[in-house]
């Protein structure tokens, strides 16, 4: 029975939510599943993947051939990586301690990678907010100088026309 980790499809129409499940290969794609392993949500900005790490790893030790989308949720979480140096240390190419150092430099260089980019995120919405303000603060201005340059003009008196005199000598 050739076994798949794969996504079995729920939610509603144009928001799907996902499981993520160890199925047999003829299953339906959302029918029959052996275990479900845990969830995606792609509809979140960054996307939503909680599963069972252990027994991801259990399966795809086991032979559980992963589709390409779950593989790189997998590989995403290193879960494909802890399978490449369980491998090794089954053939006897490294030892435990060698692969578990390994795994966990990935795994900081990972954590730094992922706040580097969260980081760079918040600065560049930072600019952006910085930049709108700028912008708004700029069109208030114009707009204060412009009702200034209206209230300059109503309380000007009205200067006389060609050929009358200013009320002033028109009197004496």
């Amino acid at each position: 029975m050739p076994v798949k980790i794969r996504l079995a499809r729920r939610g509603r129409k144009k928001l799907a939510l996902y499981d993520i499940v160890v199925a047999d290969s003829k299953a339906p794609r959302d029918g029959r599943f052996i275990e479900k392993l845990g969830t995606y949500n792609p509809n979140t900005h960054p996307a939503i993947v909680k599963f069972d790490e252990e027994r991801a790893l259990y399966w795809v030790l086991t032979g559980a051939q992963p589709t390409d989308t779950a593989r790189t949720l997998l590989s995403d979480k290193g879960i494909m990586l802890k399978k490449h140096l369980q491998v090794g240390v089954n053939k006897g190419a490294i030892t435990q301690d060698q692969a578990d150092k390994k795994f966990n430099e990935w795994l900081k260089g990972k954590d730094a990678k992922v706040s580097g980019a969260a980081t760079e995120l918040e600065k560049k919405k930072a600019a952006e907010k910085k930049a709108k303000l700028d912008a708004e603060s700029k069109v208030n201005e114009a707009r204060k100088a412009a009702i200034k340059a209206k209230a300059v003009v109503a309380e000007a008196p009205a200067a006389p026309a060609e050929g009358e005199a200013p009320a002033a000598e028109s009197a004496e």
